[in-house]
């Protein structure tokens, strides 16, 4: 009895401790961005992923196993998923949610002196620069294929030289090259602030502390782009 006892408290700490499953698809971009190649969607998947991963609160499929399933669906990059898509993905994974991400508003201004390195028509280590880069993102359930939550996030950096402090793993490719300057920057900013927005939604739920802060945050954006945005 006293084992069978204990089997039960341990099945429901494996119950309480499973981690939702999730899989990100490729970013898309609705911008003009110069620093935005055929790559950037992937880089950016697998940098949102990288992160997810480093916060332990998911279990994430790697890349290469759902673009494997959405090659087969023949969705390619368009990160376009319907609810017949979305239900065979998660009977194939085992995944709970699908994040689909968007770049919808990016500006960037520089100015100063141009007397550090200048490469892909930006400058970085003299001049003083400014990024601002909204993401939208979109949790669609696999189960339904119904989105389930959506939320826009953001990041804004500044910086005059190369000492721009902030953590900047996990850029490669055609995005390596921004590594060091506002536009990586704010990228990251937006990367950290989605994994953030996606524990707090997904893992602690919608009645924890962290939502209100969230919502407070939309709330200012929603204020800021009654009018256009611009960099100050």
């Amino acid at each position: 009895m006293i084992s069978v006892f204990a089997g039960l408290i341990l099945f429901a700490d494996g119950l309480a401790a499973e981690k939702p499953r999730l899989g990100v698809l490729r970013f898309t971009n609705n911008t003009h961005a110069s620093w935005w190649y055929a790559t950037s969607g992937e880089e950016l998947q697998d940098m949102l992923i990288a992160e997810l991963v480093s916060a332990k609160a998911f279990s994430v499929l790697e890349r290469k196993e759902l673009d494997a399933v959405i090659s087969e669906q023949k969705l390619g990059a368009s990160g376009l998923v319907n609810k017949k898509t979305a239900t065979k993905i998660g009977n194939l994974t085992g995944a709970k949610y699908l994040v689909a991400a968007t770049v919808s508003s990016f500006e960037e201004e520089t100015s100063g002196d141009s007397g550090g390195v200048s490469f892909m028509g930006v400058s970085v280590g003299g001049e003083k620069g400014k990024a601002y880069i909204a993401v939208d993102l979109k949790v669609i359930s696999v189960e339904t294929g119904e989105i389930v939550d959506t939320r826009t996030v953001e990041a804004t950096s500044q910086s005059s030289g190369l000492g721009l402090g902030l953590n900047m793993r996990g850029f490669s490719g055609n995005l390596g090259k921004k590594a060091k300057t506002p536009t990586g920057k704010a990228i990251r900013g937006c990367i950290v602030e989605s994994s953030q927005y996606l524990e707090c939604s997904l893992v602690k739920g919608k009645n924890d502390s962290c939502m209100q802060e969230y919502n407070q945050k939309e709330s200012k954006r929603r204020e800021k782009t009654k009018g256009s945005i611009e960099l100050e």
